[in-house]
């Protein structure tokens, strides 16, 4: 079979399922089906590619809190933690388990995008905007790493999906979704503030604002978010704002720094969208008109759906100017609901079919592309090797836990370490012990001085990090230590092993042990 006759035979498969997309019988199927096949082959593509090492510490940290968190953890609101939790009760501790549910967010956020879609465009551009959606690393690669900033992808794209629905109809149910939403993307992170006062804003110049504000649908919403969050905010109170300190600490900067950081989030967030926003300009070619037309629609309601897409980034430009804290680009991952409906609502762009049927394509063929392409990619991050000694997490709690049981009959109840390989462990052991960060003893407030004497503790440290060592030898002066034992670990991968490092593990025994 020569090239151009695969050539035309993939061509006709893509037109077929592009056919099946805009069908109104045969859309919802396929689209639940497409979305379901792209988590499993990015769920894939990450347990082959990431083969060669362990998961990101932040996902360990998340699996923490999961074990400890009430109403909040030290660093963020709870709802994160609360899924993990949920995930793992269902599923093996297993890194590619974990893969899957991070990929499960951004597909949710495109089904919901999808929805919304369809309110506003003709079926074929809702297909080529979910298609391009695909093409910001957001919805994939950048979306691996399971955190606070990933679960809000879904949420984000539920409240928008929501409230938009109550502002049109004011249906008590839509209200009180509304309200919903919005308290749970407050519960995963507080960065959903500026969702929410995008949100506001758009209530505040819809056409119909009048009738939405008489209606009882603001103070449904307003009352059941509340309500929501009460024990949370109680939460807050009892614990001293410990989450606000926390992100004061880590991104209050000067006036210049801020400013700077804001600049580098607008630059950084178009380009992410920078892919499709290309697609779009080759395929539609819009004239002048068609472009003034997108950025500020003749219609009041589509005008609408751009200032509620763009409000959000302007919202964080003002609070990282007035509150002089720097933001991430990274924080742009879940604003993308309304990004192609704004991108192709105008009338005046037209989406010719060949290039809609290339965008399909291009959905489908890049996870399997880089699928292909995962092998090769897990083997030259062996070979280059990964920081934080991410490539050793499983095989030191193995060691940590094999130390342990060496001096103690005991339960291993507590494990100390730095931050990102204690967390990095956090994942891999057994029984699952409690965390102690032995630098900041206030991230992990669930262990004190009283429940280190009375259930002893195991530490480590790489042996050459001298800050690691110092710290190490003040819990062991400070503490009585019966043993300390080294190890040199290394990762075997394709039959090589990557650059072995020593590690000091010291266990502090239980009470009367």
């Amino acid at each position: 079979m020569t090239t151009v006759e695969l050539v035309q035979i993939a061509r006709t498969r893509f037109e077929r399922v592009f056919a099946a997309l805009v069908d109104p019988v045969r859309s919802e199927r396929t689209v639940v089906l497409l979305l379901g096949a792209y988590v499993v082959t990015w769920t894939l593509y990450a347990a082959i590619a990431k083969s060669s090492q362990d998961i990101h510490p932040d996902m360990g940290e998340m699996v923490a809190w999961s074990r400890e968190a009430g109403m909040g953890t030290p660093k963020h609101p709870p709802l994160a933690a609360w899924l993990v939790r949920a995930w793992f009760d269902a599923f093996p501790r297993e890194d590619w388990a974990y893969y899957l549910l991070a990929l499960i967010m951004p597909a949710i956020a495109l089904w919901i995008t999808w929805r919304i879609s369809a309110r506003y465009l003709p079926r074929d551009k809702c297909v080529v905007g979910i298609a391009l959606l695909t093409l910001v690393p957001f919805y994939n690669l950048l979306a691996l790493k399971f955190n606070a900033n990933t679960v809000l992808m879904p949420l984000w794209a539920a409240t928008i999906w929501w409230f938009l629905r109550s502002l049109e109809t004011r249906y008590a149910g839509w209200a009180v979704l509304a309200g919903i939403g919005a308290a749970a993307a407050m519960l995963g992170k507080y960065w959903s503030i500026v969702l929410l006062a995008a949100l506001g804003l758009t209530a505040l110049i819809h056409p119909r604002r009048s009738a939405y504000f008489s209606s009882l649908a603001p103070l449904l919403t307003l009352a059941t978010g509340m309500i929501l969050l009460t024990p949370h905010i109680d939460w807050l109170i009892a614990n001293q704002f410990m989450t606000f300190s926390y992100a004061t600490e880590m991104h209050s900067g000067t006036t210049a720094a801020a400013a700077r950081s804001a600049v580098g989030f607008i630059g950084g967030s178009l380009g992410y969208i920078a892919l499709p926003i290309l697609f779009f300009l080759l395929a539609a070619r819009p004239g002048m008109a068609a472009i003034g037309d997108t950025v500020w629609p003749r219609e009041p309601e589509r005008r609408i759906l751009v200032i509620a897409f763009v409000a959000p980034f302007l919202f964080a430009i003002l609070v990282a100017l007035l509150l002089q804290v720097r933001i991430d680009p990274l924080w742009a991952i879940s604003a993308m609901t309304l990004f192609p409906v704004v991108m192709l609502s105008s009338p005046l762009v037209t989406i010719p079919r060949p290039a809609a049927v290339l965008a399909v394509a291009g959905a489908i063929v890049i996870p399997l592309v880089m699928v292909a392409v995962s092998p090769v990619i897990a083997a030259v991050i062996h070979r280059e090797g990964v920081t934080n000694h991410a490539s050793h997490y499983r095989l030191l709690a193995a060691a940590v836990e094999n130390s342990w049981h060496a001096h103690s009959d005991k339960p291993l109840r507590i494990v100390g370490g730095s931050d990102n390989i204690v967390n990095g462990m956090a994942f891999y052991f057994v029984h699952q012990p409690a965390t102690f960060d032995l630098f900041s003893p206030g991230d992990t407030p669930w262990i004190d001085d009283e429940s280190i004497r009375r259930d002893g503790m195991a530490m480590v440290c790489p042996y050459s990090e001298v800050p690691c060592g110092k710290m190490f030898d003040g819990y062991v002066a400070h503490y009585h230590v019966t043993a300390i034992d080294r190890v040199t670990l290394a990762r075997r991968y394709l039959g090589t092993e990557d650059a072995p490092v020593e590690y000091q593990i010291g266990i502090i025994p239980p009470a009367g042990h």
